[in-house]
Order: structure tokens, then sequence, then C-alpha cells
């Protein structure tokens, strides 16, 4: 099986990122996962909180990797959406703390943008995407 490789980037001379990476180069099988809010299986939200819902927004994304035989480690690209980035600043830490409990050290090229999310009760949404080795009989990839 063919391994899939990532390269953190980071130029020398800038700040160190906490929680991310500046950049990655990566080879192997593309997986885009499209953006998971904090609802579970039965569309309902796990909490009503940013805390919560990023919990699950997370592990909802996993949960996809995993169809891909993929994890934390392969995710090259993260964009996370939040209804409000007060609340994410104030929730920082715990956030973090929920990060690391899922995704473990894994810190992939990160962006978060402020929107309105379609969905009115969701707080979160993230995105990902990830490179994992390619496995036997899987198509190639379109030229």
């Amino acid at each position: 099986m063919a391994e899939a490789t990532v390269e953190i980037l980071s130029p020398p001379d800038w700040p160190q990122p906490s929680g991310y990476a500046h950049g990655v180069a990566a080879a192997g099988r593309l997986v885009f996962v499209a953006g998971q809010i904090g609802w579970g299986v039965d569309g309902e939200f796990a909490s009503d909180e940013l805390v919560g819902q990023t919990r699950q927004a997370l592990a909802n994304c996993l949960a996809v990797l995993r169809e891909a035989g993929a994890g934390p480690e392969h995710v090259a690209r993260m964009t996370w959406f939040v209804a409000d980035r007060e609340d994410y600043r104030a929730k920082r830490a715990q956030i973090g703390r929920v990060y690391r409990e899922l995704m473990g050290n894994a810190y992939p090229a990160m962006s978060l943008v402020e929107v309105r999310l379609l969905e009115p009760r969701a707080l979160v949404e993230i995105e990902v995407t990830a490179v994992v080795p390619a496995q036997p009989g899987a198509p190639a990839a379109a030229g």
C-alpha cells in the first residue's frame, strides 16, 4: 500500500503557530469531508453551546474520515465556520481541550471564518481535507 506523506511547512523566521500549521505539503489519496455541524446521526443537536457542538462536529468529521480508512493524522486542512467569533474566543481553551482529545497532536493548516450558518441552531461547521494512503483496488485519480 502506498504511504501518505504529510510535511508541515513553517518558514524558519516566522513565529511558530499554536494549534495549527502555516502550511502542509501532502501526497496520497485526497479525501474531502463536507462541512459538519454539531448534530448527531439522529439529526438532533448534541448541545446548544459552542463547545458541545464543536465536539460533535469534530466527531462527525472523524466518522467520515474512518469511512476512508483515515484518522486525525491524515488531516491536511480544516476550515472552521463559526457563528460568533467572540464566543469562539471566549471558549478557545475549552475548544482546544476538545480538539486535542479528539484530534491528538494533528495540527493541520486551518482557517476560521465568522459566518451566518444555514442551520439556525448551528454555532460551528467544520470541513476537512485529508490525505490518506491509496488503498489497493481504489480508483485512480482522474488526470
